[in-house]
């Protein structure tokens, strides 16, 4: 599934991570790369455990706590601690890879299957050109890029890269979610019930069917969960 989360972070928030992460001190990207995706990657990236870094993703984890189209579209279980990137200049493109299948969280050494991969857009569109993050997988080829503070979720399973960004600097967040639920299918019925109960509460409030239909999507999350 390819969903777009509109305004994760608010206007405030945004400036308060740009500013933490204008104080980063950016290295190559590949320190994040598996062997394949090395090959391809060309930008910059904040150390994880730099203050900037520790700053910012302290900030994003808050805002994806409270937004709940991001938790019912991605049930997650584990969030991987979020990254940021950045692309411009001679650093400015990451060719077609897929992300790796897991990933270890250095801090902790603990490991989290990617189900699920996110970016959070940092820059505006008109800061930059160039920079799509474009992804491939059986809803065709998608060409995304989004106003600052928006979030792309996408599965992890798809091939995908970003466009050289040939003006200006795009700037970003990027992370990979273990869902709860790890079919992509079932992720998707599960979503798909739950916008249509938010739309029957919406329009005739806590009615019998919403009630019998809210039953059923928590039965089969008990159903199909690891939690």
């Amino acid at each position: 599934m390819l969903l777009h989360v509109p305004q994760v972070l608010t206007a405030a928030e945004l400036q308060r991570v740009r500013a933490a992460l204008s104080r980063g001190e950016w290295v190559d990207g590949r320190v994040t790369a598996g062997s394949q995706s090395a090959q391809t990657k060309n930008n910059q990236q904040l150390p994880d455990d730099c203050a900037s870094a520790v700053q910012a993703r302290a900030l994003v984890l808050e805002a994806l706590g409270r937004c709940a189209l991001f938790f019912t579209a991605a049930l997650p279980r584990t969030i991987y601690p979020p990254l940021f990137n950045r692309y411009g200049g001679s650093a400015n493109a990451f060719g077609n890879h897929v992300d790796n299948a897991v990933r270890t969280v250095a801090a902790t050494g603990s490991r989290v299957r990617t189900d699920v991969s996110a970016t959070l857009f940092l820059s505006a569109p008109e800061e930059y050109a160039g920079g799509e993050l474009v992804i491939e997988d059986t809803f065709g080829t998608k060409s995304v890029k989004l106003p600052a503070g928006d979030l792309i979720l996408y599965p992890s399973s798809s091939v995908h890269r970003v466009e050289a960004v040939t003006r200006g600097t795009r700037l970003a967040s990027f992370f990979w979610i273990q869902s709860m639920v790890r079919e992509a299918e079932r992720r998707r019925l599960l979503f798909d019930m739950d916008m249509a109960i938010l739309a029957l509460r919406t329009d005739f409030g806590e009615i019998a069917p919403a009630v019998s239909l809210t039953a059923c999507y928590h039965n089969l999350l008990r159903m199909w969960a690891e939690a």
